[in-house]
């Protein structure tokens, strides 16, 4: 069994990595002319720049891939995985507590690893496209505040999970679903006003007009936001976005001051309808929900394996503890998920599609959401020439030129047919 799982997970690591060539290949070799939409926006040198940022991100990718698979291998196939669960053991007899110190030192490990790859990307992959706005010094204040607000969360999380698992051994995990549940929904009220403040400045809009317009908008698509707000991502990145968040009387409109920087007036308020559509759908309900039942299945799933002691005996194991089992279970998880990502993938493209129709019905036409998304392509330095195959299993918005093309024909009915709640 333990041949059967490695096999398997050099499998997945094969057709990720081959996806991931195709997709280089296709980029640089499969280059077709814009459409109309594009022009004095994208030319030549444009893309010859994009296709640059996107190589130079995809080689330190490979190499953090690398990294990652060589870890994962020699954790759970080179003998690493019961010797450190057996010295873990040696700290600490709690279950609650052990199980903290076993997860943690393991994030904290992660942390490290990754901390070479965040200063790359920031300073020297970002600096050289022009995109990092961020000082060393904000890097490591964004660091340190990461850390505190993650282990803040990872304590509640892991350590309620687990006292919960010692408190109800036979029936945990409707327990820990539940707990996870209550949480989940109370960082979703909490969050815009104890997390978010943390890193960003929000302020009120600069653009008086702006928000009168956006307040207008919000009303035509029945939408109630307490506070119409910009914030300050510009210290951070050149990058941009926009979103609607919160749930009941917290909702809120966020627009980055980059966005605004990029947009004239009438696109901004296309890509915030089409941000509205994604409530007005009812996707962020159907994505809670959806989240929700994955997540009951997992902890049913977890506690009838654990339950039957099985993973030791897969990894040639005579024991194993209940944070190791939980661990190798989740790495199984993570292999089926590759399964059921093109499935995610395809349906958050329906979604994006049934959001992009809302913004037409919203604003009148097509027209001012596609010019903002060419602008935005150019701005961020988007990938226009996607393999169909790396589309179809990782990308969860249909590719920028397949769907510009879609706004600016009509092929948008007039009427959506979308599920409207």
């Amino acid at each position: 069994m333990n041949l059967l799982l490695l096999f398997a997970y050099l499998l997945v690591t094969a057709i990720r990595f081959t996806l991931d060539w195709v997709n280089i290949r296709h980029r640089q070799k499969g280059r077709q002319s814009l459409p109309d939409a594009f022009l004095g926006q994208i030319d030549e040198e444009q893309l010859d720049h994009s296709d640059a940022y996107a190589l130079a991100g995809d080689r330190v990718g490979f190499i953090e891939d690398i990294v990652g698979v060589l870890l994962t291998l020699v954790f759970l196939f080179g003998g690493l995985l019961p010797w450190y669960d057996h010295i873990v053991a040696g700290y600490s007899d709690n279950f609650v507590l052990g199980g903290l110190l076993f997860f943690g030192v393991l994030a904290l490990v992660q942390l490290l690893v990754g901390i070479p790859f965040s200063l790359y990307k920031n300073f020297i992959l970002e600096e050289r496209f022009g995109f990092n706005r961020m000082s060393f010094k904000l890097w490591c204040a964004d660091l340190v505040k990461s850390l505190l607000v993650g282990s803040v969360l990872f304590l509640l999380l892991a350590g309620g999970a687990l006292w919960l698992v010692q408190w109800a051994p036979q029936s945990w995990w409707l327990w820990v679903w539940g707990f996870w549940l209550v949480l989940s929904i109370f960082l979703l009220f909490f969050s815009p006003y104890l997390i978010e403040p943390l890193f960003f400045k929000f302020t009120p809009l600069a653009k008086a007009d702006l928000e009168s317009d956006v307040r207008d908008l919000l009303t035509k698509a029945g939408a109630h936001a307490g506070k119409v707000l910009q914030v300050d991502a510009s210290r951070r990145s050149g990058h941009s976005n926009a979103y609607f968040t919160g749930i009941g009387k917290v909702k809120r409109v966020v627009l980055f001051d980059t966005l605004m920087e990029q947009l004239d007036n009438k696109e901004l308020l296309a890509v915030l309808a089409h941000e509205l559509g994604h409530w007005r759908c009812g996707h962020l309900r159907q994505q809670l929900i959806k989240s929700q039942i994955i997540a009951l299945f997992s902890c049913w799933f977890a506690f009838i394996v654990l339950k039957g002691q099985l993973l030791p005996g897969w990894f040639g194991l005579e024991q194993l503890s209940f944070a190791g089992q939980v661990l190798v279970l989740g790495w199984l998880g993570s292999l089926l998920s590759f399964l059921w990502t093109p499935l995610s993938s395809w349906w958050s493209r329906r979604h994006e599609r049934q959001a992009d129709q809302f913004a037409i019905n919203m604003v009148g036409s097509g027209h001012e959401l596609a010019s903002g998304l060419v602008k935005l392509a150019r701005e961020n330095l988007s990938n226009l020439f996607p393999h169909p195959l790396y589309v179809a299993v990782y990308y969860s918005h249909p590719p920028l030129v397949e769907r510009v093309l879609w706004l600016e024909k009509g092929k948008a009915r007039t009427e959506s047919k979308a599920s409207v709640n």
